[in-house]
């Protein structure tokens, strides 16, 4: 009798354990391997050591406690070889370690970034920027939360219309599409120093371009009225490469 009951106890206390926690589950919809980077804000944890591997039709887990903050981004075309030294990834790399252990990724990367709430302050801000550019689609989809929760992604492949001056390849390939504030890294389309405000940063054409592909993610600085949404959910499902 006390072995079947175990299975039973177990489930009660990872219920409890996790009660207070929020689930972010990552897929892998992609034809090829991903290698995702996780990055928490100052003074937050990095799950899972903040990368790991996921092959195509793979997902992971993470739990992550109320309150956490963070982004996560996909790394493409990775390569960790102990025995020759060489380790990089051809977008999102992050110092070629697998594990990124508090290192952001290096642009372009589509980014998912989250402010997940507490009990004094409940609601979840999350969205999909393409403010550090583009190499991999990716969505955020509440699960469990209720009406109003909404969808934050951007699920075409933004590699296939990337105008040539924005151009990242590799081997001939675009593997990545820069933002106009990484392609000209002035103040006027980074939304920096004079222009760091609503009134005075505008979308520039290249932003107008990305927003008209992927309504659902941050085009620029200040895209917050379409871009930044909001939710209670229980756990959230991160979709590389989403079904369109």
């Amino acid at each position: 009798m006390a072995n079947a009951l175990l299975p039973f106890f177990l489930c009660i206390l990872y219920s409890l354990f996790f009660a207070d926690g929020i689930q972010l589950i990552i897929v892998n919809n992609c034809k090829e391997s991903i290698w995702p980077g996780v990055l928490g804000t100052s003074g937050q944890p990095n799950p899972k050591d903040g990368g790991f591997h996921l092959y195509s039709g793979e997902e992971v887990v993470l739990e992550v406690a109320e309150g956490w903050s963070g982004r996560i981004w996909g790394r493409q075309g990775c390569c960790f070889e102990k025995q020759t030294g060489k380790r990089s990834c051809q977008t999102g790399d992050c110092a070629g370690l697998l594990h990124c252990q508090g290192i952001g990724g290096v642009p372009p990367a589509t980014l998912v970034e989250m402010t997940l709430g507490t009990p004094k302050s409940a609601l979840h801000y999350y969205d999909v920027s393409l403010v550090d550019g583009f190499n991999l689609p990716v969505s955020m989809v509440p699960v469990g939360g209720g009406v109003g929760c909404g969808v934050a992604a951007c699920e075409a492949d933004l590699n296939v219309c990337c105008p040539s001056a924005l151009e990242i390849k590799r081997q001939g390939k675009v593997v990545g599409c820069k933002s106009a504030c990484l392609a000209a890294k002035s103040d006027r389309y980074c939304c920096t120093g004079e222009f760091a405000n609503p009134k005075s940063c505008k979308p520039t054409v290249f932003a107008h371009l990305f927003k008209a592909i992927c309504p659902r993610a941050y085009s620029y600085a200040y895209d917050d009225s379409t871009a930044l949404k909001t939710c209670r959910a229980p756990r959230y499902v991160i979709t590389f490469c989403p079904p369109v």
